[in-house]
């Protein structure tokens, strides 16, 4: 008899194990039957919850916290024995319990603010919420299952294409929803859900095993991620409003993914970055078709482009040769001088204060709509059956620009020049008694940094219609930063991920507009407490705060070198 068979076998036999088993059960059910019954009386609020047997939005995400805890519970009783020994059943439950918790008494209280009155909250959402206590009481009652190592799990290539498919098509749909939510209470609503479920399934080890199958595959995941991203404008019926958040999030990130070569690769802390960002934009704004751009050349987009990358690479040539010779806390100092002095700059060539080529503080307005060749960006297109405006032709142009720009950050952080970025970023002076050309590999992420950054700007001086100076400030580097802090220092993935919650959360969190420095201080503050290495790190980051990781990552490791199975590895 197989250990996992063995410990199902005792939780039946064992009353105390079968009673707990039984409560959170129970709480189960509860919470999924509470969700086809009405939770408010009021049908405005909340997307409608109003209607018996037909669960809104919000209930079903409850239904799916629900259906994922009857799955653990089945793990727990012998099903999928497989499954169960490579899960921690009672960790996730625990998890789940106190996100349904959390998230029927917030329900609650919102009916009673908004609608107002408890009188308002329908039985439904109080049988859903015992429900969620008793799986609170009877999941935390439950002892945690050992599990085994998640290498020594290995399925047949095309099963785990499938999880990787299955994985991404998710996220795809998840974006959708979350886009398409226009009500910040109940895109609160769902983060905490979504929060919520990815805590549960990581305490109970999914994604240990997630990680292993992705270093496996990792041209799947690359292929398929930029498969999904390819497809979501086609999941928003032709909305401009949301494919405009869309398109500024890519913005965002493909420009922090050039600050992530300067910050996470070679480890100088830039906080003037935004400036090469801007000098892109203005190069072509100034070459652009606008009433107020001064320069009488105007040469195709893709000159314009190699053009503002070029000129963003000299400017970091110029700002790097003379200021990279100190490092730390005083590199820090002359970069946001350097942001500063670019804003100042482009708000004086106004004709009064010096040339006439940024119009000052009224910018460059009017900026035509991009075209290449025969396509004009700023028409609709019909792509089988559906539309696509100009948000929608820019996010395409971006995600090429995007691809190619974790193209150029792949090859030279698996190179050479990336090896010697990272040795000088965690021992400058040791990197320099080895022989590594410091000073010249410091010049080179500056100016690749800023080259990258110029062909972000570019595109977005035409998809923003205007460029001006207060686009440009400082709080812009902070927050490019604090998405590589974020997302995971040196990582394509947690850059990704970072500039889309930077970017993505004031957009839908617009109520607490007011508050937001604050929300965002609390979040990274927190952040560095819980989880210093960011959401994605990189494999040398995540060992530098967890040790306890150190052996799985370096048998990771060995089976991707090797090109052998974690199971032939460890034989």
């Amino acid at each position: 008899m197989s250990a996992t068979s063995t410990r199902a076998a005792a939780s039946v036999t064992n009353p105390q194990a079968s009673s707990q088993w039984l409560m959170t059960l129970g709480g189960a059910v509860l919470l999924i039957a509470g969700c086809f019954l009405s939770w408010s009386f009021v049908p405005a609020l909340l997307g409608n919850l109003s209607v018996n047997l037909f669960p809104g939005a919000l209930q079903i995400l409850m239904i799916i916290v629900g259906v994922l805890a009857l799955f653990f519970l089945l793990l727990r009783r012998g099903l999928f024995p497989s499954v169960h020994r490579l899960l921690d059943s009672a960790r996730g439950l625990r998890a789940l319990s106190v996100t349904a918790a959390a998230y029927l008494i917030l329900v609650v209280v919102i009916i009673a603010a908004q609608a107002p009155g408890l009188a308002n909250a329908d039985p439904g959402v109080y049988v859903s919420l015992v429900g969620a206590l008793l799986m609170v009481v009877g999941s935390f009652r439950m002892p945690s299952d050992p599990t085994v190592d998640p290498i020594t799990v290995h399925l047949p290539s095309w099963a785990e294409i499938v999880v990787i498919i299955v994985m991404l098509t998710i996220a795809l749909f998840g974006a959708a929803y979350a886009l398409g939510q226009e009500d910040g209470t109940v895109f609160s609503l769902f983060l905490l859900f979504l929060a919520g479920t990815v805590l549960a399934l990581a305490r109970a080890g999914l994604f240990s095993w997630i990680g292993v199958i992705a270093q496996r595959n990792r041209r799947v995941i690359t292929l398929g991620a930029f498969a999904v991203a390819f497809l979501f404008p086609f999941t928003q019926n032709g909305s401009d409003a949301n494919m405009s958040i869309a398109t500024q999030v890519l913005i965002f990130a493909t420009t922090a993914l050039g600050l992530n070569i300067v910050v996470g690769l070679a480890g100088l802390l830039d906080l003037g970055y935004i400036a090469f960002l801007g000098a892109g934009a203005y190069v072509s704004a100034m070459m652009s078709h606008s009433a107020f751009a001064n320069i009488g050349w105007k040469p195709p987009f893709l000159v314009v482009v190699l053009l503002s990358a070029i000129t963003s690479s000299i400017l970091g040539l110029i700002i790097g040769s003379p200021t990279l010779r100190v490092s730390g806390d005083y590199l820090a100092i002359v970069t946001l001088a350097f942001g500063e002095i670019f804003r100042l700059t482009v708000n004086n060539l106004d004709g009064n204060n010096g040339p006439d080529l940024t119009n000052g503080p009224n910018g460059i307005p009017g900026i035509p709509e991009l075209e290449i060749g025969s396509f004009n960006f700023g028409d609709t297109h019909d792509l089988l059956g559906i539309p696509l405006g100009r948000f929608a032709n820019y996010y395409f142009l971006l995600l090429v620009v995007a691809a190619i720009i974790i193209t150029v950050f792949t090859r030279l952080n698996n190179s050479r020049i990336g090896r010697g970025w990272v040795a000088i970023r965690e021992d400058e002076k040791a990197a320099e008694a080895m022989g590594v050309n410091v000073f010249g590999l410091k010049l080179f992420a500056f100016a690749g940094g800023a080259f990258l950054a110029g062909m972000a700007g570019s595109i977005k001086a035409h998809q923003d219609v205007s460029v001006t100076p207060d686009q440009y400030i400082f709080l812009e580097s902070a927050f490019l930063l604090a998405a590589i802090v974020l997302g995971g220092m040196g990582t394509v993935a947690g850059v990704l991920v970072g500039a889309t919650v930077l970017k993505l959360l004031p957009e839908k969190l617009r109520f607490v507009a007011d508050y937001r420095l604050l929300t965002f201080g609390l979040l990274l503050v927190l952040m560095m407490r819980f989880r210093p290495e960011g959401l994605v790190p990189s494999r040398r980051r995540a060992l530098e705060f967890h040790e306890d990781d150190t052996k799985l990552a370096e048998r990771i490791e060995e089976a991707h070198i090797e090109g052998v199975t974690p199971t032939e590895g460890r034989a």
